[in-house]
């Protein structure tokens, strides 16, 4: 499958501010990472440190917060990292569950799915 990016949108704790940002869908990454400065500035705090596997294999400790995004008009919270302030801004597995969306692979874009409960 091939990459793609698709707009969202993080929310300071009020509501108030927001910034608005491409990011790289990445169905293979856990959770949604974003540059550390961003979320700063934003006043996300950090809850947790997770260690993370990286795509060349090694392993490193991030931080774990949560933030207030919007995808294709959704509000919903999620769990981000704390990203390299050099990284590309990442939509992960997490937030895709959280908003209901899935992968169309063709037209390289997000299309809502149903949710369950088995």
């Amino acid at each position: 499958m091939g990459t793609f990016s698709h707009p969202i949108t993080l929310f300071d704790a009020s509501g108030r501010r927001s910034e608005t940002l491409e990011a790289l869908v990445d169905t293979g990454a856990t959770f949604s990472s974003f540059p550390a400065p961003l979320l700063e500035r934003l006043g996300v705090q950090p809850r947790d440190t997770i260690r993370v596997r990286l795509a060349n294999g090694t392993e490193e400790d991030w931080r774990l917060g949560q933030v207030e995004a919007a995808l294709d008009g959704t509000r919903r919270p999620i769990l981000c990292f704390f990203g390299s302030p050099a990284a590309p801004p990442l939509i992960g597995a997490h937030a895709l569950e959280a908003f209901l969306l899935t992968v169309d692979p063709v037209a390289r874009r997000l299309v809502p799915k149903e949710a369950y409960l088995l």
